[in-house]
């Protein structure tokens, strides 16, 4: 069969299309190799916002989401609306078009479930693997490994059991399919998350982003609890009493930001940090070209060990020094353009940023070794051939598991 031919249906939950990152990078890169591109996906808030959109030969549905709000309860409720929706949606897709692979992106891990109906028909199923749901849940709830632990580690089992590829983000993950999903070798592909280069190129710094202080320190990605916005309001706290030449600014959106924003105050941070919300990638090259260190405080735990966080690539890729904690994963995405601090330590983030604001050499070194790490390894033109081998591969197996 003809890639020109193969129709590929992309399902996913928790963020719009095109402001999922990965999600639009693939699609593109789907559309470019020969496929038709079908995603399905929630409305955004205020963007993202046309039930149906055409950009750039990709076909995007998308259905009104009330998201959660944050607690287990709320996760339930978007998740039993989202599926309704979603199998909606895709029941009526499947009336007029034939789709050759099923793409779904959790979480949540039961995405496939909305595509059955096509998997009968005889699509492949390929199985996007962006979070390890089971950590995310320890990670985020702090509940321990509960009733409602072994019910996600089901579903988890279950996507792996459904698929018949896996993309992983990183090679943590893909030990997890093997070992935890119990996928043979051949069938997971590690397809990293990479900033696109033609987009991600240094620019020269907005003046008007400076205009406030010296040096502008940036934090650019989601904000949920175990992403770590506490640790770096609480580091520039501590920062903000060895210095006050610097401002700092928050790109992003997720459950945590309320909370956020309240800490910011309580800390007597408000005149010192911005909160933006979600901006357009054009926004977002703008602001990190503008910035001097970038932020990537996300601390130890099960999820965050293992995970590979884009924001840390995507600031390397403009040239700019990260400050993190030295986890596994980030460690291997950074290698020398981080200032690592010693696990969950918001003193040694503050100490990190003191250090870097006082050294234009280092973060000018920093920032050359990050740009050509992802020029070489990173970059979303990496991990393009694993994508496409991944769907040859489910492609030549036969339809029934």
């Amino acid at each position: 069969m003809r890639a020109d031919r193969r129709r590929v249906l992309i399902l996913v939950e928790n963020l719009s299309v095109p402001l999922d990152r990965r999600v639009w990078q693939e699609s593109l890169a789907l559309r470019q190799a020969g496929y038709e591109v079908v995603v399905v996906c929630p409305q955004g808030r205020g963007r993202d916002t046309e039930p149906f959109v055409r950009i750039e030969g990709v076909e995007i549905h998308r259905f009104p989401l009330v998201p959660s709000g944050g607690g287990v309860l709320g996760y339930a409720r978007e998740y039993t609306q989202a599926m309704w929706r979603m199998r909606r949606l895709v029941r009526r897709l499947a009336r007029s078009q034939r789709f050759d692979v099923v793409h779904a992106c959790n979480p949540p891990d039961f995405l496939l479930l909305a595509a059955l109906l096509l998997r009968r028909r005889g699509a492949r199923f390929v199985f996007d693997h962006h979070d390890l749901v089971p950590e995310l849940y320890l990670s985020k709830f702090g509940r321990g490994r509960d009733f409602l632990y072994r019910v996600v580690l089901a579903f988890e089992r279950l996507s792996f059991r459904l698929a018949h590829v896996v993309l992983a983000t990183n090679e943590s993950y893909r030990r997890v399919a093997l070992m935890r999903g119990g996928k043979a070798p051949d069938n997971v592909f590690v397809v990293r998350n990479g900033p696109d280069l033609v987009r991600f190129q240094p620019t020269q710094p907005d003046p008007e982003m400076r205009r406030r202080a010296r040096y502008l320190i940036a934090y650019v990605g989601m904000m949920g609890p175990q992403d770590g916005v506490d640790h770096a309001l609480r580091a520039l706290a501590i920062l903000r009493e060895l210095r006050e030449d610097w401002h700092a600014v928050f790109v992003g959106d997720g459950d945590a930001l309320p909370a956020m924003r309240r800490l910011s105050i309580d800390l007597a941070l408000f005149e010192n940090v911005d909160f933006t919300g979600i901006k357009s990638q054009d926004e977002v090259v703008r602001i990190l070209a503008s910035a001097d260190v970038c932020l990537s405080p996300e601390p130890s735990n099960p999820l965050n060990d293992v995970s590979t966080m884009i924001k840390v690539a995507e600031y390397m890729a403009m040239e700019k020094p990260v400050v993190c904690y030295d986890l596994p994963e980030t460690r291997f995405t950074a290698n020398g353009a981080a200032c690592y601090a010693t696990r969950d330590g918001e003193g040694n983030l503050a100490r990190c940023l003191d250090e870097l604001l006082d050294d234009d050499a280092r973060r000018a070194a920093m920032g050359t070794l990050g740009r050509r790490r992802v020029e070489e390894v990173l970059a979303w033109e990496h991990s393009v051939p694993s994508l496409l081998a991944g769907y040859e591969r489910a492609l030549a197996q036969d339809a029934p598991l």
